[in-house]
């Protein structure tokens, strides 16, 4: 379970990596944007991970609400 949980972060965040160098290179769009954007599809991967690290169970708990609050953020 964990091991798919990191997988499944970590492909969620290649396609972003990739859209926001794609959108890096159109005119008009904002780096700031892609910048955003790459910051909160990868912060799942990286909350999940620490996570998992975490030496208490209300430290894991954190970690992960902030987790699933993050594909809302890069969502939106």
């Amino acid at each position: 379970m964990k091991t798919d949980l990191l997988d499944r972060t970590f492909a969620f965040a290649k396609p972003i990596v990739k859209l926001s160098q794609t959108l890096q290179e159109q005119r008009g769009v904002p780096q700031t944007l892609g910048s955003q954007l790459v910051r909160s599809g990868t912060a799942i991967g990286a909350n999940v991970e620490e996570g998992q690290a975490s030496q208490t169970r209300k430290n894991l708990r954190l970690k992960y609400n902030i987790a699933c609050k993050e594909p809302r953020e890069t969502l939106h």
